[in-house]
């Protein structure tokens, strides 16, 4: 029995325990049945088994499972305070601090509302719950302004998406603790700047910012920017959503780890001319920078764990220290929040991508050995490819929608997104001290944004650009995943056996 034997047990057991929750109610008398099945096995293997490493093993995974069980519970008493369900279906007046992020719409905004006092029928009830308003765009609201908000209080549904499948509305609020909502509501604003400071500040600079990138560029090459940038989606368009979609590069538009590794490995290039330990440093340091700059949101913090373990891998070689160290930052994202796991598509697109960056890459990159390595075309080809097959599965089974010209089209955008970001970045940060100076820069990053929308459109309107697949079984996601780490272990095997023959 090794220490590798044992974190596997602690980190499988424990992400089962909280995946088994995520379908069925488990509740704390089975945590403390395997609490003491555990111990049992320990002793026993302690001191009466032979061999003992096994049970031992068994007994640790057992704990480390219930222990996963307990982490998800603890989450899902969160949402058994009823002091407000009385009020489900009721016309009610709340005031309340909006506490997240705002997203606007083109058709409203949406603000994440915790209250402190609800009124209904002459009388005050002080109730502390997060609730997710829908209103128009005017007033203009920020975060940490104090509202007032009338409306019919309800509990979120459960739909059907555009291929028609079934979206977990429900759970996808939850895992933020968000229970109830108020659709069309009537808002006012009744005092400003009552959140967190730093989030105040964090927030101020990011909206700023989108509002010079603005300025310096038209629509919708400026949203297209502030996805990349800021992973500011929210007036990109039903229509033009769709092209992405259909074209299968959604994901340059979702602040994930693979965005935020382009920014970091950009500023290593424009540093390689310092010692490697100084490069690495500068992206280490540009990877939290962007993580302040773009709001240090609970997503994008997770986005950037991932990017700092890509860009650590790539640069210390080490590649299965870094898996390691990959699913021991996912243990941790689990402990803050269990439900991101089952619940938050984000996390899950980004912790494989990562996965496939860490562990495919290099294995594909030697079957590509022939591409030239100029201008980077090598390691993009990789990542791309890897990235593409290794997520593929589990795109079909969440979102059933299959794009045929994917690789071509990430391909022909890929290569331009660090030249775009940091055009952007730039025009961006001189329109702070003058719009005058920053609209030459903006104008290569505008053309460059263009090219890329030019060529979405087109992949997009191809004939049979997409293929829907209405029921891909979650069997055919794990056989799939099961065939991907077969190969993986197979490449890893034979790839050791020549390096010892040499």
């Amino acid at each position: 029995m090794n220490n590798q034997n044992i974190f596997y047990n602690l980190v499988g057991g424990f992400t089962l325990g909280i995946l088994i929750s995520s379908f069925f109610k488990m509740g704390f008398s089975f945590f403390i049945l395997l609490l003491v099945l555990s111990g049992i096995l320990f002793v026993f293997g302690r001191f009466f088994s032979r061999p003992r490493s096994i049970i031992i093993l068994i007994s640790i995974f057992i704990l480390s499972f219930s222990l996963g069980i307990l982490r998800y519970e603890i989450k899902e008493v969160r949402k058994n305070n009823e002091s407000i369900t009385i009020f489900i279906g009721e016309k009610i007046v709340m005031e309340g601090v909006i506490s997240e992020e705002l997203s606007i719409k083109d058709n409203g905004a949406r603000l994440t509302v915790t209250s402190d006092l609800v009124l209904f029928s002459s009388k005050a009830f002080e109730i502390n719950e997060k609730i997710l308003v829908s209103t128009g765009l005017f007033p203009e609201f920020k975060y940490g302004d104090r509202v007032k908000v009338a409306g019919k209080l309800e509990k979120p549904e459960n739909f059907l998406t555009d291929n028609d499948k079934n979206f977990d509305y429900v759970n996808y609020l939850a895992k933020e603790d968000v229970f109830y909502q108020i659709s069309f509501a009537q808002v006012e604003i009744i005092s400003r700047g009552n959140g967190s400071f730093i989030k105040n500040i964090l927030f101020n600079f990011k909206n700023e910012f989108i509002r010079k990138l603005n300025i310096l560029i038209k629509e919708p090459e400026s949203s297209l920017l502030g996805g990349l940038l800021l992973g500011a989606k929210n007036s990109l368009g039903s229509d033009l959503q769709a092209d992405f979609r259909l074209a299968g590069v959604s994901h340059i538009v979702a602040l994930s780890g693979y965005n935020i590794t382009i920014v970091a490995e950009s500023i290593m290039m424009a540093l390689a001319f310092l010692p490697k330990a100084f490069s690495l440093s500068f992206g280490i340091l540009g990877i939290i920078l962007f993580a302040i700059m773009t709001g240090g949101t609970a997503t994008v913090v997770r986005a950037s764990v991932m990017a700092l373990l890509v860009l650590l891998a790539r640069s210390t070689g080490r590649t299965y220290d870094m898996t390691r160290a990959l699913l021991l930052a996912g243990v941790f994202m689990l402990i803050q929040n269990p439900k991101i796991l089952v619940f938050d598509i984000s996390f899950q697109l980004s912790f494989l991508a990562t996965l496939a960056l860490i562990l495919v890459s290099p294995l594909v990159e030697k079957k590509l050995s022939f591409v030239t390595d100029k201008y980077k075309l090598r390691e993009l080809l990789v990542a791309t490819i890897s990235t593409q097959i290794f997520v593929l599965p589990f795109l079909l089974y969440k979102m059933g929608l299959f794009s045929v010209y994917a690789l071509v089209a990430n391909l022909l955008i890929l290569p331009l997104i660090p030249a775009v970001m940091l055009f952007g970045f730039l025009a961006g940060t001189v329109a702070f001290a003058s719009v005058f100076f920053a609209t030459p820069i903006a104008f290569v990053c505008s053309l460059l944004l263009s090219y890329m929308l030019k060529v979405i459109e087109i992949v997009a309107g191809l004939p049979f650009s997409s293929l829907t697949i209405k029921n891909f079984p979650i069997s055919l996601v794990i056989l799939a995943y099961l065939i991907f780490f077969i190969i993986f272990w197979r490449l890893r095997k034979d790839s050791r056996q020549s390096s010892n023959l040499h």
